[in-house]
Parts: structure tokens; C-alpha cells; sequence
């Protein structure tokens, strides 16, 4: 165990997920355990440049475990990706004599942790806080579970009023370059089909699948699209079908950052929990550089570089059983 771990700065960054206050709380609840001084680092990268930083309490996080975003704020930083920048934030850093730094986020916030850690020689931790899923190293990131269930409790709902009315509905979730969420929530709502950016689907196929769906009497039909797929959002899907499928009505919903809140759900709270208490833990056996992550449902630590570059691949037999479903 490493004794030289006296004083820890937290802070999150990027894209705000359902979870991060959860994962905030364990880290100040760890370092008060193992008699750590722990100081938040408010606005993100930001909140170390400007000096935004206080120290944390076990009041400081009471009540805030099933709350969505993060208290701390976040902020993406244009000026920590300049050497100024970052030479800012380790004024600061050692300013309040701070030891190592977790950062709660995802591959941009771990991005300019890899990079601060290397140019100070600064221990980091990152906490993989991300809805989108994307991130090699973790089964699961912090959010994800809680935009899955938010996206597809919204599904529910749009598959009553196209029921109603027999309608197509094109919905439109995020996940920037990854298809995860759509694939859970196609699955999971019942949809006839699912475009994501790891697929290469073609007009020609979807609208086959559409003539498939109408020729099985379906009384209702919900595509899932995901933000990044290569064939556009869903509005301009939706204007392609119209024009060969004529006789559907045509309805587009875009779910948006409507998934990003919310009170997290008891899997996200929990491995924020997990990885919260195991951020501390590693700083204290000298982990470094590395972001700690949920594999087979034991904790594992990833080096940074590798857990943003490697590719994280969706799983095979999701697309089979949403294909045997989708009928």
C-alpha cells in the first residue's frame, strides 16, 4: 500500500450520465474511510484551471446518491487542451497539495487525463462515466444502464400511440459513434429494426425489412436509429421510406439528451458505488495512468491509452436475437 496518497482531487468531465454523483459519493467515502483528504474540482478541467476547488466532507455528499447529473458540474475545456492550460491546472493541483486526481468521465475527459498524468508525472484514476457504453476496459460504463431504461420506457409509450394509429416510427437515440443503446432498446422495446454505426445498412435492406413487417399484418412498427449511423438521422430516413413506402404514415421522435437525466437505476448506482471505492483503493497500490472498470463482475484495471484507442465491439448475438425478434 502506498502511504505517499494523502490528499485526492474529484472532478467530472464531458457529457454529464446518470451514475456520477453515485461514483462521487464512494470516492469521498472511501477517502474518509482509508483517512484520505478528499477536494472537488468543480466545472471540470475548468474548475482546475480557475481554482474552482474545495474540500469534501461526508455532508458535502449526503443525498445525492439517486440524483442524475452531477453536483460537481461539468465542462468540456478548451483551454486544457493547450500546454498553458495544463500547466494552470498543476499550479493548482499542487497548490492544495493534492497527491492524484480521479476523473469521472469519458474517452475526451480520459484523453487530457492520460495527457496531464504524463506531462506533471500526476497519479490518475479514471472512472468511466459515459452513457454511450464505448469505452474498452468495463462491461459497463456508469449511465448506461439508466439511458437504456429511459429510452425504452419512452419506446413503451410511442408504441401505444402507433398501435393506436398504425403508424412507423423512426426514433432516434444517442450514442454518438456506438450502437449500443439502440441495440438494447430495439430489443428490449420490440422494435423491427435498428440502424447503428457499426452496421452498414443499406435504404434497400430497411425497406425490405418495412415490406416484410407490413406483410406480417404487424400493428405497429418502431425503428430504432442510432444518432451516428451512415444513413443519416432519422428524419432523413423517414423522408427516403416515405418516398418508396407511401402508403405508411410516418412519424419521427428524437429522444435526444431526454436519456442523459434521471434518477440513476440500482445497476448504475452500484458500479458507480464499485468503481468509486476501487479508484481509491488503486491510487493506494500505486495504480496509475489506468481506468477502472467491471469485467465478468470482477474489478480490472485498464491503462488509459488502451481502454480509449481499443475498439469496443457490440456483441454478435444481440444482432441475432433482434433479428429472430424482429419478425
Amino acid at each position: 500500500m502506498s502511504d505517499s496518497i494523502k490528499r485526492i482531487g474529484v472532478l467530472t468531465s464531458g457529457g454529464d450520465a446518470p451514475g456520477m454523483n453515485a461514483a462521487v459519493r464512494a470516492v469521498v467515502r472511501a477517502c474518509i474511510y482509508y483517512e484520505i483528504e478528499v477536494f472537488g474540482v468543480y466545472r471540470g478541467y475548468d474548475g482546475l484551471i480557475n481554482d474552482n476547488i474545495e474540500q469534501l466532507y461526508v455532508r458535502s455528499v449526503s443525498n445525492i446518491l439517486s440524483r442524475g447529473g452531477t453536483f460537481l458540474g461539468s465542462a468540456r475545456s478548451a483551454e486544457f487542451r493547450t500546454m498553458d492550460g495544463r500547466a494552470k491546472a498543476y499550479e493548482n493541483f499542487k497548490k492544495h497539495e493534492l497527491d492524484a486526481l480521479i476523473v469521472i468521465g469519458g474517452d475526451g475527459s480520459f484523453t487530457g487525463a492520460d495527457v496531464f498524468s504524463q506531462e506533471f508525472d500526476v497519479p490518475v484514476i479514471g472512472i468511466p462515466g459515459t452513457i454511450d457504453n464505448d469505452l474498452a476496459g468495463t462491461d459497463l460504463t456508469i449511465g448506461f444502464d439508466t439511458a437504456c431504461n429511459t429510452a425504452r420506457e419512452a419506446i413503451d409509450k410511442i408504441r401505444d400511440t402507433a398501435s393506436s394509429h398504425d403508424r412507423l416510427f423512426f426514433i432516434e437515440v444517442m450514442g454518438r459513434d456506438a450502437g449500443f443503446i439502440a441495440v438494447n432498446v430495439a430489443i428490449g422495446g420490440g422494435a423491427v429494426g435498428m440502424i447503428v454505426p457499426e452496421h452498414n445498412w443499406s435504404m434497400e435492406k430497411l425497406i425490405k425489412r418495412l415490406q416484410k413487417g407490413a406483410a406480417n399484418q404487424k400493428a405497429s412498427n418502431v425503428v430504432i436509429v442510432a444518432e451516428g449511423c451512415n444513413l443519416g438521422g432519422a428524419y432523413d430516413i423517414a423522408k427516403e421510406v416515405k418516398k418508396q413506402l407511401d402508403y405508411y404514415d410516418i412519424r419521427v421522435t428524437v429522444l435526444g439528451h431526454l436519456r442523459r437525466g434521471g434518477s440513476p437505476t440500482t445497476i448504475d448506482r452500484v458500479l458507480a458505488s464499485r468503481l468509486g471505492v476501487a479508484a481509491v483503493e488503486g491510487l493506494r497500490k500505486g495504480h496509475s495512468k489506468e481506468m477502472v472498470g467491471v469485467i465478468n463482475n470482477q474489478i480490472a484495471y485498464t491503462p488509459i491509452g488502451q481502454a480509449i484507442k481499443t475498439e469496443k465491439r457490440l456483441d454478435p448475438e444481440e444482432f441475432r436475437i433482434a433479428k429472430i425478434l424482429s419478425i
